[in-house]
């Protein structure tokens, strides 16, 4: 039977919707780049899943348990111990979000002539891999890499290309191997458990450290729990914990599946390495038992690592999104299939056949998306990850997707039923659409700061 979300909503936030003319200035001042449009312009915000939450009664009443002493606060024994309990890792270093944990671990391991082989990295992982010198190197399997192919673990990292990388290069060139749970740039995909087994069996063969990045752990373990058949009866807990026992570290962004605003951390088997980025956390984020965040943040988070281990929560989660996967179909949205665990992607290449990878598909799309229905996405395509070859030539994304992050515990069905429909109205008018061209670009992460133009 059908069961609807497992809580009431006890307090809203007003929102409105701008109208055409005041979103189409918004557009024009912002460059086109929807990471520039101030939020209250925005009606329905999915431009990410990351710190966009809402917190539970248990979580806000942690709040004010929250023990603000600069050093081994009594809330950071709560949150060591929520991490541990859940990774199975002695050593955990705090930190205020997912990008500063990658940031000091590649600070360290990462430098020119190396490679850190993934399923897909994301776009700080990768940033921060590649600010650094190394090579950002991406195995998702084949299936992973075709939008409308139905398979139920299309996050899988590609064993047999993984086995051949770590062969030819060797432990001396690659410091470790990550895998991102759910992967998040290939439509927030999961990874099943024998593929994090098999992967991690092959990294230890050849004296690699095997990485998670978890920052949505709970829910890769909930299609784990439905997908994979070994694993039905086991418990999401259960499946967690061996996730976990397959790896060597992890990091994570606790704005996702800490259920958090703010937050993130390294955990670690390795002592050693721990110590060698105490240094760093320290420097960079803040002493070893608050890693930039206040008391009140950890003790939010330890709630959250507990509530979203909840199998009710999970389903109605899950399910909430899978909901909105089939609405934007019923209005002819092509979308990347089966749809994952926290976002949908809709497809831009059918949309816009006619709009080349360098005039940006699916930015084209995402923006039309705000100018149809105030509704708020993010490109993950070529302005994210299309780059110039030495010779001058564009090397495209291998999918131009726009991503519909569903922040938890914030939208109703009827928000979503409406974003459906403004996308379904789009795609009635893709026709007049011709892309868009650069006018200002950064060296890394192009799409949080770039400007464009209509081309005209």
């Amino acid at each position: 039977m059908w069961q609807p979300e497992p809580y009431r909503i006890k307090m809203v936030e007003p929102i409105r919707l701008p109208g055409r003319a005041e979103r189409e200035a918004h557009l024009a001042k912002a460059g086109y780049n929807l990471f520039s449009i101030p939020a209250e312009a925005v009606f329905i915000d999915l431009l990410t899943d990351s710190g966009t939450g809402a917190m539970s009664d248990r979580q806000w009443s942690a709040l004010m348990r929250g023990d603000e002493s600069y050093a081994q606060a009594r809330s950071w024994f709560r949150f060591y111990e929520a991490v541990k309990g859940f990774t199975g890792m002695e050593h955990v270093l705090p930190c205020h979000q997912g990008r500063a944990g990658e940031n000091i671990l590649f600070s360290e391991i990462s430098k020119p002539g190396l490679t850190i082989p993934s399923n897909n990295h994301f776009d700080t992982t990768r940033a921060n891999i590649e600010f650094y010198g190394a090579e950002a190197l991406d195995l998702v399997v084949a299936e992973g890499r075709d939008p409308h192919k139905i398979f139920p673990f299309k996050g899988n990292i590609d064993l047999g290309r993984l086995e051949d990388t770590l062969k030819k290069l060797g432990a001396a060139k690659v410091p470790l191997v990550m895998c991102t749970v759910t992967n998040n740039t290939g439509g927030g995909q999961p990874v099943s458990l024998a593929n994090i087994k098999g992967a991690s069996e092959i990294c230890h063969k050849h004296g690699v450290p095997f990485f998670l990045d978890a920052c949505r752990f709970a829910e890769n373990a909930w299609f784990i729990k439905q997908r994979e058949p070994l694993y039905k009866d086991k418990s999401v807990r259960e499946i967690v914990r061996e996730m976990f026992s397959c790896a060597d570290g992890a990091t994570m962004s606790a704005k996702k599946d800490g259920l958090g605003n703010i937050g993130g951390f390294i955990a670690l088997r390795d002592g050693d390495l721990a110590r060698r980025l105490q240094n760093s956390l320290i420097l960079r984020e803040g002493f070893l038992t608050y890693g930039g965040l206040a008391g009140r943040d950890l003790e939010a988070l330890a709630q959250g690592f507990e509530e979203v281990q909840e199998e009710s929560y999970l389903s109605a989660r899950v399910g909430q999104v899978a909901d909105f996967g089939e609405a934007l179909k019923s209005h002819g949205v092509s979308i990347l299939e089966p749809v994952g665990g926290h976002a949908v992607y809709l497809d831009a290449k059918p949309v816009y056949p006619n709009i080349p990878a360098e005039r940006f598909p699916a930015q084209t799309l995402a923006v039309a998306l705000y100018r149809e229905g105030g509704v708020r996405g993010v490109e993950i395509g070529s302005l994210m990850f299309g780059k110039k070859r030495e010779d001058g030539t564009f090397e495209p994304s291998a999918m131009e997707l726009v991503r519909l992050a569903v922040p938890r515990r914030v939208y109703t069905a009827s928000h979503l039923s409406y974003v459906a429909e403004v996308a379904g109205e789009v795609i009635k008018k893709a026709g007049q659409e011709k892309g868009y061209k650069l006018t200002y670009e950064p060296p890394f992460l192009r799409h949080f700061t770039s400007r464009l133009a209509p081309v005209s």
